[in-house]
């Protein structure tokens, strides 16, 4: 099935559901976790094709293995 053909279809089941408020709004719900996952992989994508990036996450997962690490609250870092 195409993107033009899954739109047309999501579009058609959505209609058949419209004029229900309770189901509309299961059905934005869902959608809405289905469009958080994707930017969340897209993102995660973006960071991992970058090897410096790959690099300076590696080493913070070591300074937190090792301790090696201060704990600040919010108020420190809008200072």
């Amino acid at each position: 099935m195409t993107a033009f053909q899954l739109n047309a279809e999501l579009f058609r089941e959505l209609s058949i559901i419209a004029e229900d408020e309770g189901l509309m709004k299961k059905a934005l719900k869902a959608l809405k976790k289905l469009s958080a996952k994707k930017r969340a992989m897209d993102e995660k994508e973006y960071i991992m094709s970058s090897p410096a990036m790959v690099d300076i996450l590696r080493k913070g997962e070591e300074d937190i293995k090792n301790g090696n690490f201060k704990v600040v609250t919010l108020d420190e870092i809008w200072k």
